[in-house]
């Protein structure tokens, strides 16, 4: 038997997180201690009361058969009250929510409801690939939009070719920035919102990371915006507010046409969330918040140790405003790849070269902050053992 993969499988890249795992795993079998700052998974535990919900849930017979395609209504209660008390936005948890198996499955399955053969997909670079490979799997073509340090890591809408713009069906956002870690600012969206508007193009906020940030600034949300629910959704993602990443639990938010497609291609390839995990996302959403602001604290410690010890190498890198992630510009003379090779293979530390998340961020490696801040001074004295900053 002659097994060869669909073309659609063929023209994909391979997936980066993918790569460097199986890069790391050598280095482990070697007896090497590696430091992993590659990919951004919290490696603190959900908290308690969380698991708790969990525990309890899972024992009601009514959570073991099927799950609602579109959510347990307390769930979508549980995220329209959590909208209005963090942003200030009013949602009906009827039409303008819908429960997701974790922001990546939605990112992917979009494209499936809105983008036919040949139409044009905004895809920020560097960026999460999920945006451009789900454009790959319904057909469409990707327009990059490069984000700069000259531009504050926002694309430039102006410089989206006319012919271009009248052919996108979609538009992928990303604030806080994953891999830059910068806050867009609600003027902005204020010209996404114009901008599609006047290019008929549906826009689509991954928000997985607004609720880490620094300094106490926090990030807004693209449906703050007026306008923005008759242009777009938002992803929200419980993962990296509760450290709920193996959970797969988030939702959608804003357009209810846009949900209602969504929703269509989700009841045909996908049977709902767990019963007992959605009751535990609301213990999460609408329980004691503690455990969000220790997780701040943590976070923002652990940026300190991070920002200071590499600035004190010779590199000058700017302190994150959101996300868990450091865009660090490489030594002199030094591409991303060359970078990353070099603190895999002397220092035994796994970073994400810039340029594996899109052209334009050659110049930088990305390191996460998802490792004990003890960890993270071992990670730059072994760089500053390198004398790669000078």
């Amino acid at each position: 038997m002659t097994t060869s993969f669909a073309q659609r499988l063929q023209h994909l890249p391979p997936y980066l997180f993918a790569e460097i795992d199986k890069v790391k795993r050598a280095l482990i079998a070697q007896g090497k201690d590696v430091i992993n700052l590659g990919v951004g998974d919290p490696d603190t535990p959900t908290p308690a009361h969380i698991v708790a919900a969990l525990q309890r849930a899972a024992l009601e017979p009514g959570n073991h058969q099927y799950a609602l395609d579109q959510g347990k209504p307390a769930l979508r209660q549980a995220c329209a009250a959590h909208y209005q008390r963090r942003f200030g936005v009013t949602l009906d948890p009827d039409t303008e929510i819908l429960p997701l198996l974790g922001s990546k499955e939605g990112i992917g399955h979009i494209h499936l409801a809105f983008v036919n053969p040949g139409d044009v997909v905004l895809v920020p670079e560097p960026g999460y690939p999920v945006y451009h490979s789900g454009t790959l799997f319904a057909g469409g073509v990707t327009h990059w939009m490069p984000l700069t340090r000259a531009r504050n890591y926002l694309p430039d809408l102006s410089a989206i070719p006319a012919d271009v713009a009248r052919r996108a069906r979609l538009m992928f956002l990303c604030y806080p920035n994953n891999p830059t870690a910068t806050i867009a600012p609600r003027s902005f969206f204020a010209e996404v919102v114009a901008f599609a508007h006047q290019h008929d193009i549906l826009v689509c906020h991954d928000a997985a990371y607004c609720d880490v940030y620094y300094d106490g600034v926090k990030p807004p949300s693209f449906l703050e915006v007026p306008g923005a629910k008759d242009v777009g959704l938002e992803y929200y993602s419980l993962s990296k507010t509760y450290s709920m990443t193996g959970w797969r639990v988030a939702f959608a938010a804003g357009n209810r046409d846009l949900l209602a497609g969504l929703a269509k291609v989700k009841s045909n390839l996908d049977s709902g969330i767990f019963g007992a995990v959605q009751d535990a996302a609301i213990a999460a959403l609408t329980g004691p918040q503690e455990c969000h602001a220790t997780l701040l604290a943590m976070y923002q410690e652990r940026r300190d140790v991070l920002i200071q010890g590499l600035r004190a190498c010779g590199c000058a890198v700017e302190p994150p405003q959101g996300a868990f992630y450091v865009w660090a510009p490489v030594p002199q003379g030094m591409t991303s790849a060359q970078t990353t090779m070099t603190l895999l293979e002397q220092a035994a530390i796994v970073t994400t070269p810039g340029n594996g998340l899109g052209p334009s961020g050659e110049g930088f490696v990305r390191m996460t902050l998802t490792a004990p801040k003890e960890r993270l001074r071992e990670a730059v004295a072994r760089i500053q053992k390198l004398k790669l900053y000078g």
